[in-house]
């Protein structure tokens, strides 16, 4: 699977496929990709056995696909996909509601780049949304040639720097922020601990309602922790790792002798909500930073301002290498602000994590 990402001259276009098997939804995700110059649709199907064919064919670098379809699901096509064309970047398209949501995780795990929730009406605000989201999405694989982004410095190949005296200050917990390319992530990462884990995790990853209790439930059955989605006033221990729940804001608190989540409604900040940041500052307020933090895949520079609030009080910050990451947009923005102890990829997370855990 290519991660790194793809760089195009300034008169490329990102080539996308478009599946689905409703004409209806097809028309408008056309229409959608059609209205950005740096995006050329190549074509459409209405099925997955059609879109292996036309795959093979017009060569497209993206491919929209939706999860429920006739003759091939969603997820077989997107097997099919990931073993003969593992450049190709899979994007699915779900509906918002508990069977879409544990589909869409499941493909995320099973090699799906993003998703796109598919709102309930396609008009209005909702198809506003969903044109700003899909856009993006499509777009966050690319580079192009003369851009900011691809005349920045070359990522820094996995290092690990010795712990400066301030790290070795004692931790009560450990954070992790993460977006795009998550789930895939986490389920590599965190099965690694076990069940002695010293510290208890807390986790921001970027999802909605639905979303992520799918996640927990899934990450539960691969870990030897335990994970849960987060509830308002749950305590936090070691050996227990808590996903913060979609459209919350998760802060760690004291909780008489010990720690526990508290959740609310305030507004997005990066546009995320939950976001990472106010994790990651709720751990300076509330713990003075006494904490191993780690920023992984994910568009975006959610994580950042955290992370320099985190280092100033003396906590250590790890981010995920670009190799790994399906988009080094939120550990880049960590590692390209000087702010990571460690670079590395994504299966060195956990056992660097319980090498500087320090516990009273």
């Amino acid at each position: 699977m290519r991660y790194v990402p793809e760089t195009l001259s300034a008169t490329e276009k990102i080539r996308v496929l478009v599946v689905d098997d409703s004409v209806v939804i097809r028309r408008m995700l056309s229409r959608i990709l059609e209205s950005d110059s740096a995006i050329q649709l190549v074509g459409v199907a209405c099925n997955g056995l059609e879109a292996l064919t036309k795959i093979a064919e017009l060569k497209p670098q993206v491919v929209t696909l939706d999860v429920e379809m006739p003759e091939m699901t969603g997820l077989e096509a997107l097997r099919e996909i990931a073993k003969r064309h593992a450049n190709v970047r899979v994007v699915m398209l779900s509906s918002l509601t508990t069977q879409g949501a544990d589909t869409t995780i499941e493909a995320l795990m099973s090699g799906a780049s993003d998703y796109v929730g598919k709102p309930a009406q396609m008009e209005g605000s909702a198809f506003e949304r969903l044109s700003v989201e899909l856009l993006m999405k499509v777009k966050q694989f690319f580079r192009f040639a003369g851009s900011p982004s691809d005349e920045a410095a070359p990522a820094p190949k996995p290092i690990v720097l010795a712990a400066s005296p301030a790290a070795t200050i004692y931790h009560e917990i450990c954070a992790i922020g993460v977006s795009t390319g998550g789930p895939t992530a986490l389920l590599e990462a965190l099965p690694m601990a076990p069940r002695d884990f010293p510290l208890p995790i807390v986790i921001v990853q970027h999802m909605p309602p639905l979303f992520t209790q799918m996640l927990a439930e899934r990450l539960d059955r691969a870990c030897a922790i335990e994970v849960r989605e987060g509830k308002d006033g749950m305590t936090v221990e070691a050996g227990q790792a808590i996903v913060a729940p979609g459209g919350y804001h998760m802060r760690v608190v004291r909780a008489g002798r010990g720690l526990a989540v508290a959740l609310d409604e305030g507004p997005r900040e990066n546009s995320c909500r939950p976001a990472v940041d106010v994790l990651f500052r709720s751990i300076v307020e509330n713990l003075d930073g006494r904490a191993i933090a780690a920023v992984l895949t994910g568009m975006g520079y959610d994580g950042l301002e955290g992370s320099r609030m985190l280092k100033a009080r003396g906590a250590t910050v790890l981010a995920q290498d670009e190799a790994t990451s399906v988009v080094w947009g939120m550990p880049g923005a960590v590692v390209g602000a000087h702010l990571a102890d460690a670079v590395l990829p994504i299966h060195r997370i956990v056992p660097e994590l319980m090498k500087r855990a320090h516990t009273r």
